[in-house]
């Protein structure tokens, strides 16, 4: 079978969570099926650590696209000439988008449709972009993948799609999320906390991940409980960033605050499981990696009581109402003054494993990939 694959999201350096669900899939169906043949679809030069075997073909079909005039141009233009040419048996597009102009078989993956809940958080011109499209592309591909039982029902109430044309997967976890010794727990909280216990967020800073509401959180936290707890949140600025900036300005525990930037794949690890908690409030997750990031590491979690959160998280976290900092705050000081409440979760995220993997997500991909030719 020959299959090309939307490889957009593949850069070096940058990968975040559509590129990592991107990378740990298309590796292993590569491995795992070394008679296919995959021509892997870049819209940029791309990295050759990407082309991760002698039956991947990599073809580079500009213009690089990142805003929406450029996706409609790589989609609806570039991509169908490219799949003219090589004639795959099946498209497979991880990323929430497709060609409507292309006649290969498709099959997309769908993580999240945000933009319909949250739509002042999205740029004008993107968000008319995806209330054409979205639904367009969710009709077009004979195949459809959501990543949580959360995001099929979501996409099946907003847009009236045929549930059986959805199947769920999930993301996994990659192999360096262990747990750390206390020794090595330390070396973090030195580099990173001056030596304090820290609770950490991951995550792009943007009005989704509600930021702000955990800086207010965190800063109610320390008015409550005198700690020296550091709060370190990790991830790039995205858009509108106002309020985050207005929580930091605001906060009398401004310097118990570190924004560290984007974390390498080296730190994130050791950074996860040196924390006193994940505090992963988000608004609406279609997913939720660090989740399970956390979970292998035997990270206590505070998450949201919303969207696909509780699904993943199960007995792993404390729920709260992300608009709430209090309860936020309130869960914070839990975790900090009940060390057996912190080895309860730590417990149930390690029953949670065989749950979320990589090789399951494989199978449902491998599945809808026969299914759609």
């Amino acid at each position: 079978m020959r299959i090309a694959v939307n490889t957009r999201f593949l850069l070096p350096g940058k990968l975040e969570g559509i590129g990592w669900f991107t990378w740990e899939v298309t590796r292993r169906l590569v491995a795992r099926y070394p008679d296919w043949e995959f021509i892997f679809l870049f819209d940029r030069p791309y990295d050759p650590a990407f082309i991760c075997g002698p039956n991947v073909t990599p073809v580079v079909v500009p213009p690089p696209a990142r805003h929406p005039v450029l996706w409609w141009a790589w989609f609806e233009v570039s991509l169908p000439i490219v799949l003219r040419r090589y004639r795959p048996d099946v498209f497979f597009s991880p990323d929430g988008y497709c060609s409507l102009a292309a006649r290969t078989p498709t099959v997309m993956v769908a993580h999240d449709i945000a933009h319909v809940h949250f739509p002042a958080q999205v740029p004008a011109l993107v968000r008319r972009y995806y209330d054409y499209f979205v639904p367009r592309y969710l009709q077009r591909a004979e195949r459809l993948i959501t990543v949580s039982q959360f995001s099929k029902n979501d996409i099946v109430e907003q847009y009236g799609i045929d549930p059986a044309k959805i199947d769920v997967a999930c993301n996994g976890c990659r192999e360096t999320f262990v747990p750390l010794t206390e020794t090595e727990k330390q070396a973090v909280r030195e580099q990173y906390a001056g030596g304090q216990p820290y609770f950490f967020y991951l995550g792009a800073v943007h009005p989704r991940k509600n930021v702000d509401r955990l800086i207010q959180a965190f800063s109610l936290f320390k008015k409550q409980t005198g700690s020296t707890v550091k709060l370190l949140i990790g991830g790039r600025l995205s858009w509108q960033t106002g309020p985050v900036k207005a929580a930091l300005d605001a906060s009398p525990y401004r310097n118990d605050i570190r924004l560290l930037g984007y974390i390498s794949d080296e730190a994130l690890p050791g950074l996860t499981g040196a924390a006193l908690a994940l505090t992963y409030v988000s608004l609406f997750e279609g997913f939720g990696v660090p989740l399970l990031e956390a979970m292998h590491t035997e990270t206590p979690i505070i998450t949201s009581n919303t969207s696909s959160l509780p699904e993943v998280a199960g007995e792993a976290a404390l729920l709260i109402d992300p608009y709430d900092p209090a309860a936020i705050a309130n869960a914070m000081g839990q975790l900090y003054t009940d060390p057996s409440l912190c080895r309860q979760l730590a417990e149930s995220g390690k029953k949670r494993l065989d749950t979320f993997t990589w090789e399951i997500a494989v199978e449902i991909v491998v599945q809808n990939l026969l299914k759609s030719v």
